[in-house]
């Protein structure tokens, strides 16, 4: 049954109103009041899709030549997957209970993982997500609101003791306290939130993530119980799994858009999403990289510019010197700084 939804998630709102995160700064109240979103509601539906993946995502942080996508993100858009169920439910329901419904999977300011919580779903982690007892970490949320008054289920009890093992793991420091998360250093925000040049201080450890992070979830003891995913539409495409940086590097718009066609990558376009690769490539420590980074240093996008001279100068500063004319001519001021950074 709604009301106020309890969150430990507020410290991660308050970060938010940093770079593309201010919506949800700016709907904490409505967040935080699910009345707010639709006045009739007066129930939840929460449901959860497992997507387990076969292996160990951390195993592809030690492949440097290859790009490290999060696991959520290897398939299929998990909304378009999960709404048409949804809808389904939403149907089901309204016949059923003559009542309205609404249907949401991220779409809107709803604090799905307190929702998930108080329905009985599992517990907010330490690392502010969902966790299961028969799942782990590995569970993507969805709602259906309804205008029926439906007895509210019981919440599920938090079982993390004295576990720390995802705060220790973030390579960005992004826990300042358990249950709460800063946005601003989450790996996951800056590679496909941010929409600037990633920041300097955090770059090194992003690593070869070109597409969200998994470390905080990938640890948690409680996926000794977690199975791979069931739904089809979810396990992982073979060019999303370790793909070559020299190939993501070489995307055009229209080549990124062909590949990523149907996945939740292709929301962050090919600039931001390019701008990622080429921190994992100066992070790879191939010099063979270089001549790719050089390749992109006359870039349309100044995001994809900025990292390229940033790539270059960590595997050959003497090939960066050598295109120094393009310092002269350049016009963005990001990427003018990223020049005199070198």
């Amino acid at each position: 049954r709604l009301g106020s939804a309890p969150s430990r998630y507020g410290a991660f709102v308050a970060a938010g109103r940093h770079g593309t995160m201010h919506w949800m700064a700016d709907n904490a109240a409505r967040r935080a009041d699910p009345a707010s979103l639709w006045p009739a509601a007066k129930s939840a539906v929460v449901v959860a899709m497992n997507y387990g993946p076969a292996g160990d995502p951390l195993d592809d942080l030690n492949r440097s030549g290859h790009g490290v996508v999060a696991a959520y993100a290897r398939g299929r858009d998990y909304h378009d997957v999960m709404k048409s169920r949804l809808k389904r439910l939403g149907r089901w329901l309204a016949d059923r209970l003559d009542t309205e419904v609404k249907v949401f999977v991220d779409t809107a300011p709803v604090l799905e993982k307190p929702l998930a919580h108080q329905a009985g779903l599992g517990w907010q982690g330490k690392h502010t997500n969902l966790v299961s007892r028969p799942f782990g970490s590995w569970l993507l949320l969805g709602e259906v609101y309804t205008a029926a008054d439906l007895a509210p289920d019981a919440a599920a009890a938090d079982a993390c003791g004295g576990c720390t093992r995802c705060l220790d793991i973030c390579p960005t420091d992004a826990f300042p306290a358990p249950y709460e998360l800063d946005a601003r250093r989450c790996i996951s925000y800056l590679t496909i939130e941010h929409q600037g040049q990633i920041p300097r201080e955090f770059r090194a450890a992003i690593g070869n993530r070109v597409f969200g992070c998994d470390d905080c979830l990938a640890v948690c003891p409680w996926n000794k119980f977690a199975r791979r995913a069931t739904e089809q539409a979810l396990w992982p495409r073979a060019e999303l799994t370790a793909p070559l940086l020299r190939d993501l590097a070489a995307l055009d718009d229209a080549a990124f858009r062909a590949v990523f066609a149907g996945s939740p990558v292709k929301r962050t376009g090919r600039d931001r999403f390019v701008r990622n690769v080429l921190v994992a490539i100066g992070n790879s420590g191939d010099a063979a990289l270089a001549a790719v980074a050089a390749g992109l240093l006359g870039d349309s996008s100044p995001l994809v510019r900025g990292m390229a001279v940033w790539a270059l100068a960590r595997l050959d500063p003497a090939m960066l010197r050598a295109h120094r004319r393009r310092r002269d001519t350049e016009t963005d001021p990001d990427v003018r700084d990223e020049w005199g950074a070198t």
